[in-house]
C-alpha cells in the first residue's frame, strides 16, 4: 500500500493546524489566552501582525461579558489552507456581542470595532445552550513558491515601467 495514502501525517502536514486550551474567565485568563496564540502562531511560522490583537479583544469579551463564574471559555485557533480560524466559545449564549461606536472618550466598547478591523471576517455561531462561540478569520499571505513548483510563472507584482 502506498504510503502517503495510509499516513494521515503525511496527508495533512502543512494544510491543516489547530489548537485549543480552556482558561478562567479572568482578565488573567484574556491575557494568557493572547500569550499563548502568539506563542502558537510563532511556532506555526505565521504572522503576529493581526492575530493576537483579535485572540486579546475576543478573549477579553469572554472574560467580561461572557463571564460565567466556574465555567471556562476555550480558545481555539485552526489554520486551514490559508485562513486562521479564531474561536473563543464562552457559556453566555443568552449575551451575543453587538458592535457599537463607543462615544467620545469611552474607555470600553472598542473590541469588536478592532476586530472588524483586523479580520477578514467574523461572526456569532450559537453553540449547545448555554454557550456560543465568536470566531473570526483572516487570511494568510501565499506560502512562497518553490522553485520546483513554477515560482515566477504567474503575473509580475513589479510596477508598471
Amino acid at each position: 500500500m502506498n504510503q502517503e495514502i495510509a499516513d494521515p501525517e503525511v496527508q495533512l502536514s502543512g494544510t491543516v493546524r489547530n489548537s485549543s486550551v480552556l482558561l478562567s474567565p479572568t482578565p488573567r485568563g484574556a491575557r494568557l489566552a493572547r500569550l499563548l496564540a502568539t506563542e502558537q502562531l510563532r511556532a506555526w511560522g505565521l504572522p503576529l501582525d493581526r492575530a493576537p490583537h483579535v485572540v486579546a479583544e475576543l478573549a477579553a469579551n469572554a472574560a467580561t461579558h461572557g463571564r460565567v463564574p466556574g465555567r471556562d471559555f476555550r480558545l481555539t485557533l485552526y489554520v486551514v489552507g490559508g485562513t486562521l480560524r479564531i474561536e473563543v466559545t464562552d457559556t453566555r449564549g443568552d449575551r451575543v456581542p453587538e458592535m457599537r461606536h463607543p462615544v467620545g472618550e469611552a474607555e470600553s466598547g472598542r473590541g469588536l470595532v478592532l476586530v472588524d478591523a483586523l479580520a477578514d471576517r467574523w461572526g456569532v455561531a450559537p453553540g449547545p445552550r448555554p454557550r456560543k462561540t465568536v470566531w473570526a478569520e483572516i487570511d494568510l499571505p501565499p506560502e512562497p513558491a518553490h522553485a520546483c513548483c513554477g515560482a515566477g510563472s504567474g503575473p509580475s507584482q513589479g510596477t508598471q515601467g
